[in-house]
């Protein structure tokens, strides 16, 4: 039987970007919504009313959710926020944005999580499929949210979706014909209780495929192949350091499909052109989604080859007096700076902190003292970066990240590099991390009309 909502009374918990588009969603489905959020006030408020969405604000109500036909939350709502868990433990049935969207969807979805590198792999994919002429729209994490993407689903399109724990551990049915895994560490343990939670929720993206969909796979991540072990769906591995027998792997100077140890080249590694070695995964994966959905390695080429990156993931600034900065506040964890310190040989600089997550920032000693690194010491986190790294690099501490970044730069030799790799949430300081990268950006942009001005004195 068909999802239908028509005439259930339905809770969107949650009224950031993805809130809203499942509200007016629903609305358009028959369905009598309310939507709460804790904020007393939402710039699409009139907007909203004249859909047909009923607004409760500045506080979730307990008898609004117990008296819900379904709740759906937003990505930023805890699973175990405590009304929303009373209302479950009610058997009011309670589920994801993305899984709402998923039940009326018409084409197929591409489904990518991990630790890290979604977002690159996301847009990615989503590039190539465009240039290949197929009907491709992406979404989900990033960008669109997928209820926004219903009205214009056709059995042709290819919905190409990031999804995060945060929307995979309230999923039932969200089932991608490819489901793509990155990696995995321990991320986000402010909001999951364990990592063991983390990890469940994250495992969901396999949890409903078929024995006929694909998963991808990344070969090198020993976590990614422990939550891809029970998956049903057929597998392809990728591999940048072309350990494997069979899939997609760098060999040599090409990107190439391996099968039985035989390698077929589909497009030359010259053609990447994204700042950072760590990002080479992200492509791979990217390559593996277009074979297996029949696209051209010329069509791949074109599209990898326009491609340099996102903003905000190991974007390049600029150079002042000899000294590259390099923005990757998406570095938002442990694993994810790590990698981006690996990415830079010695002479560098890291400005890190901010609201930590969780994991270990001892992880960071040796590539650290291997680069004979500065760290500049930022947000709440500071005595945390004292503690993991104080008896191997030198960490000194700003109060602020136009400070950090005219510190870290005269901490630098020419030559050299200072790069924001927080392993921290933005929140403690900023709205967000595309915040936070634009201040960077901002104070390396005055730092440089500092420099010119002495120079011209």
């Amino acid at each position: 039987m068909a999802f239908s909502v028509d005439g259930q009374r339905v809770v969107v918990v949650g009224a950031a970007r993805s809130g809203v588009a499942a509200a007016e969603l629903l609305v358009s489905r028959g369905a009598s919504v309310i939507l709460t959020d804790l904020e007393p006030a939402l710039a699409d408020e009139s907007r909203l009313r004249e859909a047909g969405v009923q607004l409760e604000l500045g506080e979730h109500r307990a008898d609004t959710l117990m008296k819900a036909d379904l709740i759906v939350v937003s990505p930023g709502v805890p699973y175990n926020q405590p009304l929303v868990a009373a209302a479950r433990e009610a058997d009011v049935p309670v589920i994801s944005e993305i899984e709402l969207a998923s039940r009326w969807l018409k084409g197929r979805v591409v489904a990518v999580t991990g630790t890290k590198g979604k977002s690159t792999t996301t847009t990615l994919i989503g590039q190539i499929l465009k240039e290949s002429g197929a009907k491709a729209l992406v979404g989900g994490n990033i960008g669109v949210p997928l209820s926004a993407q219903v009205d214009q689903s056709t059995p042709d399109t290819i919905h190409v979706v990031e999804v995060s724990s945060f929307q995979l551990e309230t999923t039932e049915t969200f089932s991608p014909s490819i489901a793509v895994m990155l990696n995995f560490s321990p991320d986000h343990l402010d909001r999951h209780a364990t990592v063991e939670e983390y990890a469940a929720a994250k495992k969901r993206i396999f949890a409903n495929q078929r024995e006929q969909d694909w998963a991808v796979v990344n070969a090198d991540d020993v976590g990614a192949l422990n939550l891809a072990r029970e998956a049903r769906a057929r597998r392809v591995e990728i591999s940048a350091s072309g350990s494997i027998r069979d899939g997609i792997v760098i060999a040599g100077s090409m990107i190439a499909r391996r099968t039985q140890g035989a390698d077929e080249s589909l497009l030359p590694l010259s053609s990447v052109h994204v700042l950072g070695r760590h990002l080479w995964t992200d492509v791979l994966a990217a390559v593996a989604v277009a074979d297996l959905l029949g696209v051209r390695p010329q069509v791949m080429q074109s599209a990898i080859e326009g491609f340099t990156g996102l903003e905000h993931a190991f974007e390049p600034v600029m150079e002042i007096s000899g000294v590259w900065f390099v923005n990757d506040t998406k570095a938002t964890n442990v694993e994810a700076a790590e990698r981006a310190i690996e990415s830079v040989d010695s002479g560098l600089s890291v400005i890190m902190g901010g609201r930590f997550k969780g994991g270990d920032l001892r992880r960071l000693r040796m590539p650290l003292q291997e680069r004979k690194a500065t760290v500049v010491a930022i947000g709440e986190s500071q005595a945390l970066f004292h503690e993991a790294l104080d008896d191997v690099v030198d960490v000194r501490d700003a109060e602020t990240l136009d400070a950090a970044v005219r510190l870290a730069f005269a901490s630098t030799e020419p030559g050299g590099t200072v790069l924001l790799a927080p392993a921290c949430s933005s929140f403690d300081m900023f709205r967000d991390y595309a915040e936070r990268g634009r201040r960077f950006k901002e104070a390396v942009r005055g730092l440089a009309s500092d420099v010119q001005r002495t120079r011209e004195q």
